[in-house]
């Protein structure tokens, strides 16, 4: 498995905003790809901004493509971003999931 990291800030006014707009642009076309297994997108407060992480996981490099084009270390990025004031980060990482557990009580 392989987790794609991108990371963006927002004004905080945006944050709730861009946290939706997030979901029908990024993780909708990421779970419409094969190979898409699922995400997670992670918040924390800066001054005056607001960070979010978005970690998609996929089944192997080869569906990061399809979603992303040939250089999957690039983020994809979306017309309307300019919109909530959108500073991306223009590059993703990218992880071998070597261990992933989850407590039970948290799977539901």
């Amino acid at each position: 498995m392989i987790a794609r990291e991108w990371k963006c800030r927002v004004p905080d006014a945006h944050s709730d905003g861009f946290t939706g707009y997030l979901y029908e642009t990024g993780i909708k076309d990421s779970s419409a790809t094969s190979g898409y297994i699922g995400a997670q997108i992670l918040r924390r407060s800066l001054t005056g901004k607001t960070e979010l992480t978005l970690i998609t996981y996929w089944d192997n490099l080869e569906s990061i493509k399809a979603f992303a084009g040939d250089d999957i270390s690039q983020a994809r990025l979306y017309p309307e971003d300019e919109v909530y004031e959108l500073e991306p980060d223009l590059s993703v990482q990218h992880y071998e999931v070597i261990e992933h557990q989850f407590s039970p009580e948290l799977r539901g």
